[in-house]
């Protein structure tokens, strides 16, 4: 089962913007649900952001609403989080995953998802 691959990660000030980006091989395209969690240290895992195609609808965390957004673009097969207003707890390693779901949930939690990026850090420096 062919993983994820995600770009995008990298250091920006507070208050900057990032684009993560996640590229969905050809099987995993099928899938129906796409979401964006994050990972700080001694944290657990915590879904940021969620995306049902079939539907359209999202989810976000709270400390993320206003200032992320996830998105598709099915032409390139790729998904993306468009993170603004960056702050210094925004800084995390970074996963992209997907999986089916059905046609009315926008699933947040990690069990949910079979399909996994390789991560990718980014950190927000004050």
């Amino acid at each position: 089962q062919a993983p994820l691959v995600q770009s995008g990660g990298d250091s920006v000030q507070a208050g900057g913007s990032l684009r993560l980006s996640c590229e969905i091989p050809m099987v995993t395209a099928r899938r129906k649900c796409m979401a964006w969690f994050r990972q700080a240290p001694g944290k657990e895992r915590e879904g940021v952001a969620s995306l049902n195609t079939r539907s359209g609808a999202t989810e976000y965390t709270d400390s993320v609403k206003g200032r992320f957004t996830i998105s598709r673009d099915n032409t390139k097969d790729m998904f993306y989080l468009q993170m603004n207003s960056l702050k210094p707890e925004d800084s995390a390693m970074y996963y992209c995953a997907a999986d089916w779901c059905k046609d009315d949930v926008v699933p947040m939690q990690e069990d949910a998802f079979g399909f996994w990026g390789q991560g990718t850090q980014v950190t927000v420096y004050s």
